[in-house]
This record gives structure tokens, C-alpha cells and sequence, in this order.
């Protein structure tokens, strides 16, 4: 199929509105996830790193707000312009639950016999769905919407990536 073949099937468009708000989303899944899987543990140094990692994505939500009110009318409903319509897939691909369903909430997964490991083992890819996301977002959000924003939050979710994987390894031991 030919990208001008792709382009007219493509059903959904979404505006810089709709694409903060699923950041939003996502940010509050994240704490929310978080939080509940803190309340499983009665170590203080498991609690108090899920607790943080929950602060950390509610602050991400703030950001994501932030630029969001920051957006004049006009840019709000403004269609995202992805020229090789390879991003604009991808966001539909998330929005039809395919890629992940950023409408579920993921602490709806953690049941009573969910070890530490476990939790571990669902932040990560929870991280992962996360940073894939926000880097086809960035792709096509333009500089001056705070696209270094968006890199610095990445970063901060690559770093909770490392530092869920260094607690996963000290968990083995």
C-alpha cells in the first residue's frame, strides 16, 4: 500500500489537545500504578521507592497540563502534521488498544500474589509503552510546544527504567 493509500484510510486524526491529554493520562495510570503496588509492601525501601517513582509520574502529569494550558485555541485543535503518516499510525494503533490501552488502569493487574519481582517486571514494560509513546509524540510536536519538555520527561522515564531494573537485580540476589 502507498503512503497516499495509507494517508486517506487513516480514520482518526488527533490535535495537540488530544495528544496531551493522553500524556496526562498515561502520567496518571503511572501514579496511580504506582501507589497501589506500594500499598502491597510493608518493606519500607520498596514502598518508599514505588511511592517515589508515583510522585515522579505525577509530576509528569503536571508538565503535560502545563504546556497543555500553554496552547493557544488555534494550536489546541490543530491536526498533528506527520508527513510519512508513520506517527499518526502509531497514535491510532495506541488509541485502538493495540499497541497498549492507555484507557485501562494498569493497577487493575495486581493482584494479592504479585511478588516485588513482579511489580518490577509490569513497571518496566509500563516505562517501555510509555517512552515509545512520547517519542513518536515529540516526532511531531513542534519546538516551540516544548518539545525539550517532552525529551526531559523520556529521559526521566529511561532513568526509572534503570533504576526498576537495578531494584529488580538486587531483588535476585
Amino acid at each position: 500500500m502507498t503512503n497516499q493509500k495509507r494517508r486517506k484510510t487513516l480514520s482518526i486524526t488527533f490535535n495537540f489537545d488530544e495528544i496531551f491529554e493522553i500524556a496526562e493520562q498515561i502520567e496518571r495510570n503511572g501514579a496511580k500504578f504506582y501507589s497501589r503496588a506500594a500499598e502491597k509492601f510493608s518493606d519500607s525501601a520498596s514502598r518508599d521507592k514505588l511511592l517515589y517513582l508515583a510522585e515522579m509520574e505525577e509530576q509528569h502529569e503536571k508538565t503535560f497540563a502545563a504546556i497543555r494550558a500553554e496552547l493557544t485555541e488555534d494550536v489546541r485543535i490543530e491536526s498533528t502534521f506527520d508527513s510519512e503518516n508513520q506517527a499518526a499510525l502509531y497514535l491510532k494503533a495506541m488509541a485502538d488498544g493495540k499497541v497498549f490501552d492507555f484507557k485501562k488502569d494498569p493497577s487493575d493487574i495486581l493482584s494479592e500474589g504479585k511478588t516485588l519481582e513482579d511489580i518490577l517486571h509490569i513497571a518496566i514494560g509500563l516505562e517501555k509503552d510509555s517512552i515509545v509513546f512520547y517519542t513518536g509524540f515529540k516526532d511531531m510536536v513542534p519546538d516551540k510546544f516544548g518539545k525539550e519538555k517532552i525529551d526531559a520527561i523520556i529521559k526521566e522515564e529511561l532513568g526509572h527504567i534503570i533504576d526498576l531494573n537495578n531494584q529488580l537485580n538486587s531483588q535476585k540476589k
